[in-house]
């Protein structure tokens, strides 16, 4: 009994940190994936999304100015972070060109451990 304690003292903790491991590792590749598409936008249109038109331009037709000439569908949806919270954008950002981050697991900007913001320039 004592053994099968000591055993389980070790794996429990590293088996329960799985799942939030594996939702940071899904943001970096989701985020990935909208930095593709960002870049096929400004490939078609010349420019990035404005900030106000955020990375909805992605999915649909942005209607105000700037407004693409040469617009095309560069996903098929918006996807959500693995807690349900939509990806943040800003451009320019201020850590490059570009910004698309998350809040993390509470949705907010800042925090620690799973609730750190995660984006295109580290975590």
């Amino acid at each position: 009994m004592i053994i099968i304690g000591i055993l389980a003292a070790l794996v429990v903790p590293r088996v329960m940190d799985r799942p939030d491991e594996a939702r940071r590792i899904a943001v970096r590749q989701d985020i990935a994936s909208i930095v593709q598409a960002l870049k096929l936008y400004r490939l078609d249109n010349g420019r990035y999304p404005t900030t106000e038109q955020g990375l909805s331009a992605l999915v649909t037709q942005p209607t105000f100015e700037p407004v693409p000439g040469n617009w095309k569908a560069c996903l098929d949806q918006l996807p959500k972070d693995p807690w349900g919270h939509p990806y943040q954008y800003a451009s320019p950002g201020q850590h490059g060109e570009i910004d698309v981050w998350s809040f993390g697991a509470d949705g907010k900007p800042g925090g620690e451990g799973n609730d750190a913001d995660i984006g295109n320039w580290g975590s």
